[in-house]
């Protein structure tokens, strides 16, 4: 098995950055570099220990969840269209992961490429703080059909590792006039599909290099993930609510140069 300090390390890196817009995965990323967590089955740990962070949504946000599938069965309308706007947003990523996986993978494996996406996004992170003004959408429920399948579109730029899925999904809803909190989880509930269907695929199409030790890793990196995330997620909205998001944008921007140094360097 890989060294068990460095899989707990990277369980902890993704738990503490899947929700928040700084990326998780270009963390996870330049972390594996300097720990030397690479070869055969890294780019799918990468992946699947996201499931982890997904699942803290799941019992974070339970009673919503457990509410929506209860409306559903008395066919309740706001019930409806939350389940509808949740899945209509996930198909673009369904669609082109499945298309773009194998460039997806090779990306995974350049550190470079997170730490100019870190940079850039916290620049477009900054622009768009200051763009945003009118709250038209207040609720998941709420949202236009177009709204939620183009939110679901620019979700597909997080592909892309240091981008941040959770940053491309919240600063997209955020342009289209969706109110913080309401940006905030409808990226939380929108990666729950997603992150399940990127799990489920990679170990499907990495099945034959994982071993036994590999899929160990897995097991234990997600559960750390699990148990930093449910700490996280919705303390999230609190810190959002609060001083907005251009925290995590000259974090990002701090981040990505100094990773440009040192890869620049070494």
């Amino acid at each position: 098995m890989h060294d068990l300090a460095t899989i707990i390390i990277l369980g902890i890196i993704e738990g503490l950055t899947e929700f928040l817009p700084v990326s998780s995965t270009g963390h996870l990323i330049l972390a594996a570099e300097l720990l030397g967590f690479t070869g055969e089955g890294s780019a799918a740990f990468k992946i699947s220990i996201q499931l982890g962070a997904i699942l803290a949504v799941l019992v974070a946000y339970r009673q919503r969840f457990w509410n929506v599938g209860m409306g559903l069965l008395r066919q309740d309308r706001d019930s409806i269209l939350f389940t509808r706007n949740i899945l209509i947003g996930f198909l673009p990523a369904m669609l082109i992961g499945a298309v773009a996986y194998e460039g997806v993978r090779a990306l995974l494996q350049s550190p470079t490429t997170v730490a100019v996406a870190l940079v850039l996004g916290g620049i477009a992170i900054l622009v768009i703080e200051r763009m945003v003004k009118v709250v038209k959408v207040e609720s998941v429920e709420a949202m236009p059909l177009g709204t939620a399948i183009a939110i679901g579109a620019i979700q597909c730029i997080a592909m892309i590792p240091g981008v941040s899925r959770s940053g491309a999904t919240i600063m997209g809803a955020l342009l289209m006039g969706v109110e913080r909190k309401t940006a905030a989880e409808f990226s939380f509930f929108l990666a729950v599909p997603t992150m399940a269907g990127a799990t489920v695929y990679a170990l499907w199409k990495d099945r034959d290099v994982l071993v036994i030790d590999d899929l160990s890793a897995i097991a234990i990196g997600l559960v750390v993930a699990f148990v930093v995330a449910l700490a996280v997620v919705k303390s999230l909205v609190a810190i959002v609510g609060r001083f907005g998001f251009a925290p995590f944008a000259w974090y990002r921007i701090v981040v990505g140069t100094t990773a440009l140094i040192w890869l620049s360097v070494r």
